[in-house]
């Protein structure tokens, strides 16, 4: 058989003269047009149907190439967007926002803290007062590092990228694991600092039961500043030295001569007279983590430091510490230092930062992508907020308080027992002259809790200013993003409006070209039922 193609060029022929001459058309050639024609008229209303349910154009890449390939490219880019939109910029912002709360907290804090230290700067303030002050000078000092273990999902959101780590540790670490760290502090001559110490001579446990066996006078009561470098911890167990780094990472040995790791009944005094005799002298306090250095001593180490790389040397100290307490900061986010802990017979080991030591400290930022090539960090590092200065400062102050209450108790006795005693006797002078003596040691005391009070009043202001600055990066960040989701919402609309342009069908168009597509079957289908029903035999 003949397609219906052939058949219809074969319709109209020429004759060899020329002539055009009709060729015969038969009942069946009309009957397999209509059929052909009323195929084409049901697959055009099917391809409409489609299209009306789907309301899409194409439901297969070869009904337009074109269109399908700028249809996949489309769906590509919407998914993208809303990827970034829906998820990643969400999920950007929740961390931003729980990073910002908790900036507000310790701010919040920092600004209790220093109204305290205000409060405790007022020289009329009497050591019950003092006490009073300094216990809520610790439970803020508590409340501030415990804000750094804020999380969000289960993640610290200030432990860069250990995120499942707390930042200060644990009751159960404490306890369980007993971790056991190595530290290399690096510092700079920056880090010195001084602290006033007061000699008390036999004052000290002094009282009315056995004051009339212990002989002081006034003068035997010295005060004055002691060089030091503190350490970023107390309760230290071993110290090893100091070394100086240069700025290519040569190290530098110093030397002194004695660095002392065993208990000194009274090392500040020791320091006090290595000054006296101008002798070269540091001494370590394990129990408060400071290495104390006479005037010669730091004489020297500037000395050494300046001629190897100026304020570029670093003063590398290495210790050890296997004392923890709950809340002391974790570490491993600020030094280097080799890890041990034990749990259920098991000991490892574990190194980190060792970057550090090389010169290559990074801070830990954690980026979101939030758009085509576009990242946004969303983290503040708890160096940048949490250091350890708050803590050492307060362990400060309770030291001193100790101090002048200890002192006070002495001056207390002995001014009960000179009220006892006959005005112009022996023992009324001998007790007068010990009173004396305490009285200028309490206003020594006394005047460093106040002068520690100021000291506490600046360094919180510096924290308060470190923690506006993580404040304002936060906030930048927040701004940043917010205009990232802005823009990411309008291009997310614009791609949505052009995918819809291209695959979409308008539905009152197609609506229409159904409904004639429907009219013009029903008329072809008539049309056919009319012509198949005679034929030529009819009339034969």
């Amino acid at each position: 058989h003949l397609s219906i193609r052939r058949q219809r060029q074969m319709c109209i022929r020429d004759s060899p003269k020329g002539e055009r001459f009709t060729m015969r058309i038969t009942n069946k050639i009309m009957q397999n047009n209509s059929l052909y024609n009323i195929n084409n008229n049901k697959i055009l209303q099917d391809k409409l149907s489609t299209q009306m349910s789907t309301q899409k154009a194409i439901t297969r890449p070869s009904d337009d190439p074109v269109v399908a390939i700028r249809a996949l490219r489309l769906r590509s880019s919407v998914s993208e967007l809303t990827q970034y939109y829906k998820k990643n910029a969400p999920d950007a912002q929740s961390w931003i926002e729980v990073t910002g709360k908790g900036l507000s907290t310790v701010t919040d804090i920092l600004t209790d803290m220093n109204r305290q230290a205000n409060k405790g700067a007022n020289k009329d303030y009497t050591s019950s007062e003092l006490s009073i002050i300094v216990k809520q000078l610790q439970s803020l000092r508590d409340e501030f590092y415990a804000t750094g273990n804020l999380d969000y999902a289960g993640r610290y959101v200030f432990t860069g990228y250990r995120t499942d780590t707390t930042m200060t540790f644990t009751k159960g670490e404490v306890e369980e694991t007993k971790p056991d760290y190595v530290i290399h502090e690096q510092g700079t001559m920056a880090d010195f600092d001084s602290i006033n110490y007061t000699y008390t001579a036999n004052l000290d446990g002094m009282n009315a039961s056995n004051y009339d066996q212990k002989n002081v006078i006034e003068q035997d009561v010295v005060n004055g500043d002691i060089h030091r470098i503190r350490l970023a911890y107390n309760q230290v167990e071993r110290f090893d030295g100091i070394e100086l780094v240069d700025k290519d990472g040569k190290k530098h040995n110093h030397t002194a001569d004695t660095v002392s790791t065993t208990a000194d009944p009274d090392p500040y005094k020791t320091i006090q007279d290595a000054n006296k005799d101008g002798k070269e002298k540091i001494v370590f306090v394990p129990e408060t983590g400071e290495v104390l250095f006479s005037d010669k001593a730091y004489e020297k180490i500037n000395t050494e430091a300046g001629a190897i790389s100026g304020s570029e040397t670093e003063i590398r100290m290495n210790y050890k510490k296997s004392k923890w307490e709950v809340g002391d900061l974790r570490p491993e986010h600020y030094f280097a230092c080799e890890g041990t802990t034990t749990k259920n017979g098991v000991t490892k080991t574990v190194s980190y930062n060792e970057e550090y030591l090389e010169g290559k400290k990074e801070k830990q930022s954690i980026e979101y992508d939030v758009g085509y090539n576009q990242k946004i960090e969303v983290n503040t590092t708890a160096e940048e907020v949490f250091n350890h200065n708050p803590d050492r400062d307060v362990d400060d102050l309770v030291t001193a308080l100790a101090s002048l209450e200890k002192i006070e108790s002495t001056w207390t006795d002995l001014k009960k027992v000179l009220s006892g005693l006959d005005e112009g006797t022996a023992d009324y002078k001998e007790v007068q002259t010990k009173l004396e003596a305490a009285d200028k040691a309490f206003s020594y005391i006394r005047e460093n809790i106040h002068d520690l009070m100021q000291h506490t009043i600046t360094s919180i202001q510096q924290y308060l200013d470190d923690t506006n600055v993580a404040i304002t990066d936060n906030g930048t960040r927040e701004s940043r993003l917010d205009l990232i989701s802005n823009r990411l919402m309008d291009q997310q609309t614009t791609f949505k409006t052009l995918q819809s342009e291209n695959e979409d069908v308008d539905i009152a168009d197609v609506t229409i070209q159904l409904t004639s597509t429907k009219l013009t079957y029903d008329a072809a289908l008539m049309a056919t039922g009319k012509i198949m029903q005679t034929s030529l035999m009819n009339y034969i």
